[in-house]
């Protein structure tokens, strides 16, 4: 039977077709709706901090009896994720270190086993079912069908002896689907956990001036106002880094959702001019030479990310020839100067971190929309930088208590006021006091 979720109402949106909007006013911060996932994994990476089921940090975890990798809570916790672990114990004892699937396998092994067993529609798909989501299966072009193809091989290998797959066809369609719908679950710094899908979640339509967020607690996503909004307006949050300017937001989504956005932000392209600011010259660049350079920082930010390991060296060098076009406040350097700051924090050099993350944050707070997690994640590792190292420097208590008060405020809105990230920021600066 088909459920509701009060205050919002599915519709068919113009020129976007499904869609969420809202039948009751909504305040700045205020909860729209949260949802379970149908079906979720941790990634392995976070494996050994956090539960498998419940996704919670914590030291003292219980490992399972049989595998000794998936760790747990309590007895509840791995009870409650038996059903779908069940499906990777034995696999992962046999091949060991050789146990490599992807987390879209993951995925699509736990959506096929669980709707063999669900004989009702779940909490996740009040308003659209696990079945209805876009898959644009005829838009995948060479590149990813050969990606599907190795993933359904991997899915056939790992699972086989676990699982009865239905036909290509329709793998191929769940492939599409998790592809174009998975949500990456992250924490209070953006740091990955895992990776799930929320039908419902899903019917939100992309903007490049979103008047939600979705954050998570756990592995429930929570869908909050960052505008206040009127009875009638559509639900919009935003799929991509809005950090970076029109043609590259629009290449994104693209390539990975196949439709371009014609928001009020793409349409009018207001902020461009100041995300590609360039150096003021006695002779200003060329417009090929700023092309040129708009190219030289695309392929980096590529390379940078499928490379296995970031190197100081090449983020030094990126930036230093950027840096003879570019403002520090255009994005392309903002993006190399945040890499640089994460591998600083990767070789455990924190005044570096602090001095990127310094030249980071001020731009941030412009060229992001309100109230954004990557405002609020920047504000958090500073403050926690700061802290950890108890610099005695003139002013700088003040700048520690400034720096967790906005990383407060930016978390009260998207993640509500009992979320736990909030608990242990208060005490944060309860200590400060």
């Amino acid at each position: 039977m088909k459920e509701s979720i009060e205050g919002i109402e599915r519709f068919v949106s113009p020129g976007k077709g499904r869609g969420l909007r809202v039948t009751k006013p909504f305040k700045v911060g205020e909860l729209l709706f949260a949802s379970l996932p149908y079906t979720y994994v941790l990634t392995a990476s976070e494996r050994g901090s956090n539960c498998e089921f419940c996704f919670t940090r914590k030291e003292g975890l219980a490992k399972c009896g049989k595998c000794k990798k998936a760790l747990y809570c309590n007895v509840k916790c791995q009870k409650g994720d038996w059903a779908m672990h069940k499906l990777e114990c034995g696999a992962m004892i046999a091949y060991g270190e050789n146990w490599c699937p992807s987390e879209s396998v993951r995925l699509v092994a736990r959506i096929i086993a669980k709707q063999k067993a669900q004989k009702e529609r779940s909490t996740s798909e009040k308003l659209l079912l696990i079945g209805e989501l876009e898959s644009h299966i005829d838009d995948v072009d060479i590149e990813k069908r050969e990606m599907n193809e190795g993933d359904i091989a991997s899915l056939h290998q790992f699972y086989s002896k676990n699982l009865d797959f239905p036909s290509k066809t329709a793998v191929l369609t769940l492939f599409s689907q998790v592809n174009c719908n998975g949500f990456t679950v992250e924490d209070e710094e953006l740091s990955k956990m895992g990776s799930a899908v929320y039908p419902d979640v899903a019917l939100v339509n992309h903007s490049c001036c979103p008047n939600v967020i979705v954050t998570y607690k756990g592995n429930v996503a929570e869908v909050r106002a960052v505008q206040d909004m009127t009875p009638g307006e559509e639900v919009f949050t935003s799929y991509i880094d809005l950090l970076y300017p029109t043609a590259d937001r629009n290449e994104r989504l693209r390539d990975a959702y196949y439709f371009t956005c014609d928001c009020k932000e793409c349409k009018t392209k207001s902020k461009d001019k100041l995300k590609l600011k360039v150096r003021k010259r006695n002779k200003p660049p060329a417009p090929e030479e700023i092309s040129s350079m708009m190219r030289y920082a695309r392929n980096t930010i590529k390379e940078f990310r499928s490379a296995k390991q970031i190197l100081m060296e090449m983020c030094q060098l990126s930036l230093d020839k950027m840096g003879e076009v570019f403002e520090d406040s255009n994005v392309y350097m903002l993006h190399m100067m945040y890499q640089a700051m994460g591998v600083c924090l990767y070789m455990g050099d924190w005044d570096e971190a602090i001095r990127y993350g310094e030249k980071v944050l001020k731009p941030y707070s412009i060229l992001y929309p309100p109230y954004s997690m990557n405002v609020a994640s920047m504000y958090l590792k500073l403050g926690r930088l700061y802290l950890g190292l108890e610099r005695k420097l003139s002013g700088i208590d003040a700048l520690k208590k400034v720096t967790l008060l906005e990383a407060y405020m930016n978390i009260y809105v998207a993640h509500g006021k009992d979320h736990q990230y909030l608990i242990e920021l208060r005490k944060e600066i309860e200590m400060q006091k």
